[in-house]
């Protein structure tokens, strides 16, 4: 599994509940574009709209071997491929619970396609936010202790 790029802002931003593995409909250059690492998650987020799942806010950059005619918007929306009993599981959580469904990661599986992680997950209050940076730091301390000995 050859990891593209990570969302770590999803994971200090939300508790996550439950994961999924998606895949994406993405256009040639796209493809070409994340085997060379070019893609960003921060800020994105998933809807799910006439019961098709869809991924808002990706950036993927196109690179400059690619033709100017051909030049696909690089935030354009992007269609998951999930199983329909997996999209109106996530549905019903999100439109009664208020989860809400976040990506975070992107990566290429052992048969090259290029799926994407996604999680339900709810949101963290500022409390949870503090202490989930308290115990960063103390990890970080304490690793750092077990280094010098």
């Amino acid at each position: 599994m050859k990891v593209v790029a990570k969302n770590k802002k999803a994971l200090f931003d939300f508790h996550i509940l439950e994961k999924y593995e998606a895949g994406i409909e993405l256009k040639g250059s796209e493809v070409k574009s994340l085997r060379a690492g070019r893609a960003n998650l921060k800020d994105s987020f998933i809807k799910i709209i006439k019961g098709e799942a869809f991924l808002f806010h990706v950036h993927i950059s196109y690179l400059e071997t690619t033709h100017s005619y051909y030049k696909p918007n690089e935030r354009r929306e992007r269609r998951l491929l999930l199983h329909r009993k997996q999209i109106d599981k996530l549905f019903g959580k999100v439109s009664q619970e208020g989860l809400t469904i976040v990506p975070l990661m992107l990566y290429f599986n052992r048969s090259n396609r290029a799926k994407l992680e996604i999680a339900l997950a709810k949101g963290k209050n500022l409390h949870d936010k503090r202490e989930t940076l308290k115990r960063r730091i103390l990890d970080r301390e304490a690793r750092s202790a077990l280094k010098d000995y």
